[in-house]
Formats: C-alpha cells, structure tokens, sequence
C-alpha cells in the first residue's frame, strides 16, 4: 500500500473507529465521548485539507482492494472528492459540537454519537469512491447508519418516519443496484478515473444505455429528493436537529446529488449524454423540482418542514446545473453543493436552538424571535438571504453561474426557472426575517433563560460559524481555493481539457 493509500485509507479510519469506540461508552462518559468525537473530526478536516492541497498540486491518491472477480474496491481523490469530502469534514466537525450541547443529558448519547460518526464514515467513502460499486457500498451504508438517527426519539411518530425512511432509501438503492449491476455487465465496472467504455455499447444499444442511466439517476434521485421521490424529507424532520442538519446539508441528500454528478462526468462523460439528448430531460425534472419544492415550502408552518421542502427545491440546483451540459452551469451547480450546505445547516442549527430555548417550532410562533435569540436569527437571516440569492452572499455566485449557464446553453429558458425560484425563496423566507425582527414579541413565547446568553456557547457557536462562512466565501469567492474557483477548474477540465 502506497503513502497515498494509506492517507486515504486514514481519512475513513478517523470517522470509523472513533464510532465503533463511542458504543462502548457509558453514558456518564461525556468528557471522554466529547474528545474523541472532535479529535476524529479535526483529523478528518487536516488530513482532507492536506489532500485537497496535493491534488491541487497535481498529486494521486489512490488505493485498491480487491472485492468480487473482476471488480475492485477504489478509494482515490480527485477534485471531485476533496470537493465534497472536504465539505462534510467541515461541517461534521461543527454539526458534532452543536449536537453536543443539544444532547445535553439525554438518553443513549453513546448510540447516537456512534451512528453519528459512521454516518460520516460511509459519506466519505461516497466522497472517496473511485468507482460505481465502491460508490453503492457506501452509499448503501450511508441508508443503514443514518436511520437510526432518524428513529433517534423513539416516539411511534419517529418509528413511522423510520419506515418511510427505509421504504425510499432502499427502494432506491435496489433500483441503482440493477443499474449498477447491468452497467458492469455491459462495460466492466465504471471507474471514475477511466470512464467506462460505453462507445461500444452506444454503437449498438443506445436505447440501453438510456435506459441504464434513468436507473441510475432514478436510483440517486430518492437521497437527492428529486420529485416525485422526496416524500421521505420532510417525514423524517422529526429526527433531532443535528439530524436534521445533517441530512440536508452534509450526507443523504447531497450522496444523491454528488452521485448525479459522478454519474454525469465520470460514468457517461458529457459529450455521450449530448449525443443520448439526455441532458434536457434530466434538466427539467430538475425544474419542476424546483419549483414544486419551492411552492410547497410556502405552504409549511412547520419551520423544520419549511426548510426541508426548501432543501427539495436546492438541491435540484446541482442536478440542473450538469444537466446543462455547461462549463458556467457545471460550475454554478457544483459549487451550490458546498454553497447550499452551508445555508441550510445555518438554517437548521438556528431553527434547534429556536426549538430548545423558546418551544418555538412553527413560523407562526415566530414574532419577535430576533428581539428574543438576536444572534440566532441573525445566523438564520444571513443563511436565508443567501438563500435567496443576495449579494455578496454565497447562494448569489451559485445562481449568477447557474443562470449564465442557462444562458449559454441551448435552453436559456431555465433562467425563468431560477428567477421564479429566487422569487419564491424570498416569499417564504422574507416573512419570517420581517416578522422576527420587526413585530413584537408574543406574551407566550418566554424569555430565554440562560444567564449571559441567549443559548450554551455549543449551540451558538456553530451557526454563527457557518453563517460567517455564507458571508466570508462570499466576499472571498475569487480567493485561491474558495469553493467557485475549485468548482470553475474542474468545469474547465471537463469542457475545456
């Protein structure tokens, strides 16, 4: 095993065995837990930086195991790998300190922190995976390791979103295995580095391979909740905050979106889907996503389920930005990957903390929140805006790039979309800004109770964190290294080698 094997193979290692350790745990044990949880997570993120700085440099990590005949296991790095893994090793790490102090003196903090850190094992392998059946093993683990996080309460009411949860999720791996399994049938198994040769198959069955693709997107579009496959999002916001956060914003939703990418660059290639005229009905479903998560966001006055239909709607961002089959639109739907992240676990951070300190729960208990939780809902607020695309903030780059993209494609129609998708954003997270800080405060919703703050430095710092983020990657979108530039050198790779 070569040096960069065993980096990489270390990188899994820091979320895997810090999770099997944390079960054996007693629950007295909080010190003990607490260290090792942020000692896994903080190695993760140095050794991610460090590999994301080598392949900017040129370098290759690479490691091979062999798995079945014929076909390996393959852990490598490439942009597209230290993009997303770097993201989640970030937010891992912060989204670990908030559920923390979320979970203060509850039960089964041993178990829930062990699932916790093998969740975040199986998103870094989908990350690292440098073929399509490394990439459904993990992926597959990452359905197993998070329901139990989702079931976490143990209510009947977390126990029905459990099902529905599983119901999706493996429905949708059987559909991505079958076409998994029929791709490597056809064309050995796809290696992301070398592309599979499907030339061959296209010379003779270019219905086939059609086919192959819309199961393999259909399979990824139950995680990426493309419609009509999202129905398991919004059921499963019962789960606890950190949970939450980490659905929408570091593993399920964004495995499936990152296996769209991986599906459209590196398992057919760009040039093969012009060819197969698949790229514009993969755009529209895309659109209507979009728009129908953006229309039932309007509708919830459940704030948790706001977001999650929202998350419906932005993650369809990514899927519409490589269906255009453009260097800007690539660009703009790659970087929302780390973009949307970052806004929507402000989001969700800040709603836990409403939900902990003030029982608020529901957009319309939502008056005078800012007056109550200042710097809370000045976090939510900055996420928000960016959501809606405000300049400098982050979600602005990622539509400007998007809507060029469109542009510049055959289908500038798509601009429409993204225009009344921004117009839609700013209709149901406007309100809420106005109503928090500029109505007063309802008599039922009491005063937060802790002495010097509003909440526990634990809960606070992390959105304060990432809201600085959706502000500072904005300003600095043209930094060397910021998510935009990275984003525009691997779209350049792609259309412009």
């Amino acid at each position: 095993m070569n040096e960069g094997g065993l980096v990489l193979l270390a990188i899994l290692l820091t979320s895997l065995i810090p999770g099997l350790v944390i079960f054996f745990l007693a629950e007295t044990s909080v010190r003990l837990r607490t260290a090792i949880n942020l000692a896994g997570a903080l190695l993760k993120l140095l050794l991610l930086l460090w590999v994301m700085y080598r392949v900017g440099q040129g370098d290759i990590y690479e490691l091979r195991w062999p798995f079945l005949p014929g076909i390996d296991l393959v852990l490598r790095a490439d942009y597209l790998a230290v993009f997303f893994g770097t993201l989640s090793a970030v937010l891992w790490l912060l989204t670990t300190l908030y559920a923390v102090g979320y979970l203060e003196g509850s039960p089964h903090r041993s178990r829930f922190f062990g699932f916790f850190s093998l969740c975040v094992f199986s998103t870094t392998g989908i990350a690292l995976a440098g073929n399509l059946p490394t990439f459904f093993v993990f992926y597959e683990l990452l359905t197993l390791t998070t329901y139990p996080l989702v079931v976490h309460r143990g209510t009947a009411e977390a126990f029905r979103a459990g099902r529905v949860y599983l119901v999706y999720t493996l429905g949708g791996g059987v559909v991505l295995l079958l076409g998994v399994v029929w791709l490597t049938v056809l064309a050995g198994p796809a290696d992301f580095a070398h592309p599979a040769g499907l030339e061959a198959v296209y010379a003779q069955q270019p219905i086939t391979l059609a086919l192959m693709f819309a199961l393999l997107v259909a399979g990824l579009g139950v995680k990426a909740a493309l419609f009509p496959l999202h129905g398991w999002l919004p059921v499963a916001m019962v789960a606890p905050a950190p949970v939450s956060a980490l659905l929408h914003a570091v593993a399920v939703v964004k495995a499936g979106a990152f296996g769209v990418v991986r599906v459209v660059y590196d398992v057919f290639g760009v040039d093969l889907l012009d060819r197969l005229e698949l790229g514009l009905p993969l755009a529209l479903w895309a659109a209507v996503t979009i728009l129908y998560g953006s229309l039932m966001a309007l509708r919830q006055d459940d704030l948790k389920r706001r977001l999650a239909y929202s998350t419906v709607s932005q993650v369809s961002y990514i899927v519409l930005g490589v269906a255009l089959l453009g260097p800007l639109a690539t660009a703009g739907g790659l970087v929302h990957l780390v973009h949307q992240g970052l806004m929507k676990i402000t989001l969700f951070l800040c709603a836990g903390n409403f939900s902990e300190v003030l029982s608020v729960k529901k957009v319309s208990q939502m008056a005078g929140i800012g007056q109550r939780m200042p710097w809370s809902m000045a976090a939510f607020s900055l996420a928000a805006l960016g959501m809606v695309g405000l300049p400098p903030l982050v979600g602005f780059y990622s539509k400007w790039y998007l809507g060029l993209g469109a542009l510049e494609s055959s289908y500038p129609a798509f601009v429409l979309v993204l225009l009344a998708s921004s117009l839609l954003n700013a209709a149901y997270f406007l309100p809420i800004l106005y109503t928090a800080w500029f109505v007063a405060p309802r008599a039922d919703v009491p005063r937060p109770s802790q002495s010097g703050g509003e909440t526990s430095w634990m809960l606070l710092l992390p959105p304060l964190a990432t809201s600085l983020l959706v502000l500072g990657m904005g300003l600095l979108a043209d930094a060397p290294f910021s998510p935009l530039v990275w984003a525009r050198r691997f779209a350049q790779g792609e259309y412009d080698p």
